[in-house]
């Protein structure tokens, strides 16, 4: 609740940031940070509780890709906070919260034993799967290209080694693990389509991987 909660009050304000905040479009490095400093701020409160949460409950919960996903959001983030840097771009990485929801709705599901046949927990598998794809995967490409198209310039070169680093490293660690989690949601989503996974023991349902209790692909 806490996760689907969260990621519906970052992922909304990070469309009307990008939508309404012209300081932040016109400058994407050094642009007014207010707006993104506070919904940045609100997702790191969320990422702190998350891995104290992992680490209370690492027996059932524990994931070492969550873990490497959330410091590194968090030491991407920790510049934005500090030095009101990169504030567009920061922002732009908060859309991949939009397709939590349904993540976590896939954990509803498991929870409440509906089977893995069932309509609602395939119409949610497949909707993750699109929701995932959209806004982690097909947004690279125009990420990316933003990224490079400051290469070279005055404001990327005033930024710093370390904040040029902490950024680019980040979001390729960041991206690499949205690409394997895609392959496993997509991996999952066409069995249960197809009718080729079969039930898989002490697994009432999977339309998509990972398999296991931590949902939290966030």
């Amino acid at each position: 609740l806490v996760s689907t909660v969260h990621a519906l009050i970052v992922g909304l304000f990070c469309l009307y940031i990008l939508w309404f905040d012209d300081a932040v479009n016109a400058d994407p490095v050094w642009g007014d940070p207010n707006l993104v400093k506070l919904n940045v701020a609100i997702t790191c409160g969320y990422l702190l509780y998350d891995l104290l949460l992992l680490a209370c409950n690492w027996s059932t919960m524990g994931d070492s890709f969550f873990v490497c996903h959330h410091l590194a959001a968090l030491y991407a983030y920790g510049y934005v906070l500090t030095r009101g840097v990169l504030p567009y771009f920061a922002n732009f990485r908060l859309i991949s919260e939009l397709s939590t929801p349904f993540v976590n709705q896939r954990w509803f599901f498991e929870a409440l034993a509906y089977p893995r046949s069932h309509q609602l927990v395939v119409a949610n598998g497949v909707a993750m799967a699109v929701a995932f794809f959209l806004v982690r995967i097909a947004v690279m490409p125009p990420y990316w290209a933003k990224v490079f198209g400051t290469f070279g310039t005055p404001a990327f070169e005033s930024l710093g080694l370390g904040a040029q680093v902490a950024w680019i490293m980040s979001c390729v660690c960041l991206d690499v693990l949205n690409v394997i989690w895609m392959y496993k949601i997509a991996r999952g989503c066409y069995r249960v389509i197809t009718g080729s996974g079969g039930k898989k023991k002490g697994n009432k349902v999977g339309p998509a991987e990972p398999n296991h209790i931590n949902n939290h692909l966030d």
